[in-house]
């Protein structure tokens, strides 16, 4: 909400522009860097996949999406984690279906 310049209500206070602030080098922490990518690729390429992300996958062609999901929390501690290896996971088979 904007300020719209008077004393009391929701939107009181004084009518300022925002600065525009140049984006910090810690915002870039976490972004996945092109050689960090390209390892991590040939690494699964030569490794292949974990023992429970290959029943994951078979769970996720039965259509057992929720006990996939339950497995990777258990095996990963959270379930955004479990949830971001589910759509990898997911992304893989549709891959491999395309071939």
């Amino acid at each position: 909400m904007a300020a719209s310049g008077i004393a009391v209500g929701l939107n009181k206070g004084h009518i300022v522009t925002r600065r525009v602030l140049k984006a910090k080098p810690s915002n870039k922490i976490g972004a996945a860097s092109k050689r960090a990518t390209f390892v991590r690729s040939i690494v699964r390429e030569v490794s292949g996949y974990a023992p429970y992300e290959r029943r994951v996958m078979e769970l996720i062609k039965n259509s057992r999406d929720k006990r996939a999901k339950k497995l990777c929390k258990a095996k990963l501690g959270s379930f955004v984690r479990a949830k971001k290896k589910i759509d990898e996971l997911s992304g893989v088979i549709a891959q491999a279906r395309r071939h």
